[in-house]
């Protein structure tokens, strides 16, 4: 903005205006804001209109990614069990906090525009570097009715703000990101969200419903869950972005994927329901999945489980929020995790996750 030359003009606009911080240049003092640590942003905003209009802007977010500034937060879905007054119910509060993994502090961060969505019939999905969060359709609570709403969470302004819904209302599926889009899966169709158009498109997809989904590279690898200890074989289906094309997943990896995926550096892990919840990892040679050394999740963090990954590490979180972050290690031996556990404040205690993913703010 080019400053007017009149005198008079220039104190008008410097009065409208005032310095972020009195006795720096702005560039200088938004230098300084930008080193907030993401959890202080909401209280920055407080100091002053000026502090509020200059972290706001879309263009603080994009300085601090251009300057490497953001970091990794681990935030969580989750909601109270003792809200539902029975195990079928669908009566449930989404709750919605944040983890910082260098000070093993929480902080919550404010729920979805629509608090009358049931937590685990919703799908979540993320783009981490550029610090968003979207949750997807679910059942309304106390109904059997699911919806094709689409709330995206923007860590640079702390806020929800609803996006277009999809083309198809759903319900307990799965959701993930490929190549920069959101892709919604299952019951036969696969509806593909454009966040810098904000728009969606349908194709024809596998006919299963999704237990879990995986992204490595362009692939997306989506699985209905487990043989053990059920009669029929799982289904599973992969999808190449590149070529646009649907094929069958490999029988040793289908059979083999008992639990909870997260991809670290290209591998493919996958925390197992039972056994102990032992991690193990696909090897795409031998269509064969190995144990990875270190143990399984530590005790302390209970089922049901959230996982996922960023940065060589693997994050559990567990009932009642506990957290166990394992750090991959490549040895002769084999891969190898591991792990610490960081016990979550009393508050959080009552809580079950239903999704965790890591975004940088």
């Amino acid at each position: 903005m080019t400053l007017p030359k009149s005198p008079e003009d220039r104190s008008e606009l410097l009065k409208e205006a005032p310095p972020l911080i009195p006795g720096l240049p702005d560039d200088v003092a938004e230098l300084c804001l930008l080193r907030l640590p993401f959890p202080h942003h909401a209280t920055a905003r407080s100091v002053s209109s000026s502090w509020n209009k200059a972290i706001s802007d879309p263009s603080f977010s994009l300085s601090k990614k251009a300057l490497d500034l953001s970091l990794p937060y681990l935030f969580v879905l989750a909601f109270d069990p003792s809200s539902c007054p029975s195990p079928s119910s669908s009566v449930a509060t989404l709750h919605c906090h944040a983890f910082n993994p260098r000070t093993s502090l929480w902080f919550s961060i404010p729920p979805p525009p629509s608090a009358n969505l049931s937590p685990p019939s919703s799908a979540s999905a993320s783009l981490p570097h550029h610090g968003t969060l979207f949750l997807l359709g679910g059942l309304l609570t106390g109904t059997d009715s699911p919806v094709p709403a689409l709330f995206k969470y923007t860590a640079a302004t702390n806020s929800w703000s609803p996006s277009a819904p999809m083309p198809t209302a759903r319900s307990f599926f799965s959701a993930t990101t490929v190549a920069g889009k959101i892709v919604a899966v299952g019951d036969g169709c696969v509806d593909t969200y454009d966040p810098s158009a904000d728009g969606w498109t349908t194709a024809a997809g596998p006919r299963l419903s999704p237990y879990d989904v995986a992204v490595i590279g362009r692939k997306m690898y989506v699985t209905e869950g487990w043989a053990w200890p059920f009669d029929s074989l799982p289904r599973g289906a992969v999808y190449d972005a590149e070529k646009g094309k649907w094929g069958e997943m490999k029988a040793g990896m289908r059979e083999g994927w008992t639990g909870a995926s997260a991809v670290v550096e290209g591998q493919l892990l996958v925390v197992s329901e039972h056994r102990g919840t032992r991690v193990k990892a696909y090897v795409e040679e031998r269509d064969e999945w190995e144990y990875v050394g270190g143990g399984g999740v530590p005790w302390e963090v209970k089922r049901p489980l959230a996982v996922t990954a960023a940065e060589g590490k693997v994050y559990v979180v567990g009932s009642g929020l506990s957290v166990a972050v394992g750090t991959l290690r490549r040895e002769k031996a084999g891969l190898r995790l591991e792990w610490v556990v960081v016990e979550s404040p009393p508050l959080l205690k009552c809580l079950v996750p239903t999704a965790a993913h890591l975004l940088y703010a």
